[in-house]
């Protein structure tokens, strides 16, 4: 059975085990961050009530912080688990990713701030070599950390409030999401010059990344459209994936998503003549990727027909 050109329904580390060995030659995928954003990103087994609770000031701002985390310190010894789990989540998977590529083959994820670096420490465990980190500078982003000044007021605590005017409690905005770049090693004694010549992986395409970026830095700007919008909360632009999914393959190659989403990666790839395999658990979106594959197809077929 093929799997090529199909989007699947289901969980990852049950379906990711039926694609081959050594026959992939991307993984592209925006992994759940692990911070508890929405239910399928709480990836721990803290049921402490507060978990995901909301103060009054995030209220006050709606549905843009629904829902809050906790302090980087923690709370309790299962607020410090949470790294940790996040770790065994992501070493539950990671695994099979390398299986499926293809030596010298890239995996690029999408990954928070907060627990990138268990990501980094598990994919490495696991037998990856990490090459980089590109930051996706955003055209804007959601920031609302509290004046402490404000918290003292309530208090009828003034004079700490003049002391602390001007300081506030949580994150400086957040303009960058970190890309991390693992490769799969390629063989022993071999070289990276080998590794292209044998499996079409291993080098970058500097001249396709220099046309959409204008340069070979791993800072890279790409703004959201109307389309790259209001199918998923983690939604990425389409022009963004696209890019990574040119800076490693070449058309024809294989292009994975274990985690797809609305299936941007997956629409992406299929724009660029290659070929894909997507994975989502939640229907919801399947649904919704389902959709979109679909429509692209029928413009593609009917443009064809126009054209001859």
């Amino acid at each position: 059975m093929t799997l090529e050109n199909t989007l699947l329904c289901g969980d990852c580390r049950e379906l990711t085990p039926k694609i081959a060995s050594d026959s992939v030659h991307l993984i592209l995928s925006d992994i759940p961050y692990g911070i508890g954003a929405d239910d399928w990103d709480v990836l721990h087994n803290n049921t402490n009530g507060a978990y995901l609770g909301a103060s009054p000031a995030q209220e006050k701002a709606g549905a843009v912080f629904k829902k809050r985390g906790k302090p980087l310190n923690g709370w309790s010894k299962a607020d410090k688990e949470i790294p940790k789990q996040y770790y065994e989540w992501t070493a539950s998977w990671a695994g099979e990713w390398l299986r499926i590529l293809k030596p010298g083959g890239s995996a690029i994820v999408f990954a928070g701030r907060r627990l990138a670096h268990r990501c980094v420490c598990a994919f490495e465990d696991v037998g990856f070599t990490y090459k980089d980190m590109l930051a996706w500078e955003k055209e804007r982003a959601p920031h609302r950390a509290q004046r402490i000044s404000v918290v003292f007021e309530r208090r009828g605590d003034y004079t700490t409030a003049e002391k602390w005017a001007g300081w506030r409690v949580g994150n400086l905005q957040p303009l960058f999401e970190p890309i991390l770049w693992f490769v799969k090693p390629y063989k022993i004694g071999g070289t990276i010059a080998d590794s292209v010549l044998n499996n079409e992986v291993g080098a970058y395409n500097a001249e396709a990344f220099e046309r959409r970026f204008r340069s070979q830095a791993n800072l890279i700007s790409a703004a959201r459209s109307n389309a790259d919008v209001g199918l998923h909360p983690t939604q990425k632009p389409l022009k963004l994936m696209e890019a990574l999914i040119e800076l490693t393959t070449r058309e024809n190659h294989l292009v994975v998503d274990p985690f797809c989403g609305s299936g941007t990666t997956l629409l992406a790839a299929a724009r660029l003549n290659r070929r894909y395999i997507g994975i989502e658990i939640d229907e919801t979106y399947f649904e919704r990727a389902s959709k979109r594959l679909e429509d692209f197809n029928k413009n593609r077929e009917r443009n064809l027909f126009a054209f001859g």
